[in-house]
């Protein structure tokens, strides 16, 4: 395959995709699951190749890392449990490798020959940072509060109790700063190639005394991550797609609203009058407003079988970086 020019003038496109999408409602969460989910969500994506984008795919890992987490727990008297960090890194290969194999058939199919690459991600976060001060991010299994309590005792965990469902344990979730390896991501897509990157938000990383990179106990929200990331190798369009067709406001009320075309003043001000929740959209809006404010051109929310229809401008909601 001849490689592209980095001088072509083709655009780059970071897409964010949950890790949500590799598990639907009802299913268990198989392997089988997780490679038929890639596949239809890597068909949609095509789009993107297909009209020549260089693509940056980033994944979150929520219930990947719960099922690690499980796990070890089940296993925890007779196989070491590994950090976090570790984890995330873990669930960054398998499910970089699902994604890879569905994005090289696709490739295949239309006979388009450009590689595919996953990218073990570390991402750079304050250990000053407010959120190791007040660990507010559910991971893992739900337990009772006598489970949880005595790991609370035995683990040193934080544990809350989760809108009624039961306890589980939560961690800080730091703000991204910058992703280390940005300038190999880049080149890669300027290359021609499709790179996955950033799953699950990175690892994340803090450096030592010494200057030297050192895992940290945390989790780094994944559209934060991609909204860093998209600034760092300089992407002119961030998409990030969710289980909905477009942006709302009063989501779920009867004077529900969709967004078409937003301003970077107008998703300002939607943002501080509270409009999305923080569980929720509100990451994602955040994620667009700062990749815009950062200098980029152009952010999309959309679910991803409205894709195509939202890249034509008939679907999704359209943030521009103009104030």
């Amino acid at each position: 395959m001849s490689e592209r020019n980095p001088d072509s003038g083709a655009q780059t496109v970071v897409v964010a995709m949950g890790g949500h999408a590799f598990i639907q409602p009802g299913e268990r969460g198989t392997i089988d699951d997780h490679e038929k989910n890639a596949k239809e969500i890597c068909a949609h994506v095509m789009a993107l190749v297909e009209r020549g984008y260089n693509l940056i795919i980033t994944h979150g890992n929520g219930p990947q890392v719960g099922s690690h987490l499980l796990q070890a727990e089940a296993a925890r008297d007779e196989v070491p449990p590994f950090p976090l960090d570790v984890t995330v890194a873990e669930t960054e290969g398998n499910l970089g490798y699902i994604l890879q194999q569905a994005l090289l058939n696709e490739l295949r199919r239309r006979d388009i020959r450009r590689y595919v690459v996953t990218m073990v991600t570390q991402v750079l976060v304050d250990e000053d940072d407010p959120a190791f001060e007040n660990p507010s991010k559910p991971i893992g299994h739900f337990m009772t509060r006598a489970d949880a309590e005595a790991r609370k005792a035995e683990c040193n965990w934080d544990i809350v109790e989760d809108a009624g469902r039961g306890w589980r344990r939560v961690v800080p979730s730091p703000k991204p700063r910058q992703v280390i390896q940005r300038d190999m991501i880049r080149d890669a897509a300027l290359r021609g190639h499709i790179v996955v990157a950033a799953g699950g938000g990175g690892i994340p990383v803090k450096r030592g005394p010494s200057g030297d990179y050192q895992g940290i106990e945390a989790v780094i929200d994944k559209d934060l991550t991609s909204s860093v990331l998209a600034a760092d190798v300089g992407a002119n369009l961030l998409i990030i797609l969710t289980a909905v067709d477009a942006v709302y406001l009063g989501f779920n009320t009867p004077e529900q609203e969709a967004l078409g075309a937003v301003t970077l003043a107008e998703c300002k001000a939607y943002i501080d009058e509270g409009h999305f929740p923080p569980g929720s959209m509100g990451p994602k809006v955040e994620a667009i407003y700062n990749f815009l404010k950062a200098g980029g051109r152009r952010g999309l929310i959309t679910s991803s079988d409205k894709l195509v229809a939202a890249l034509d401008g008939a679907a999704g909601t359209h943030f521009v970086g103009h104030i």
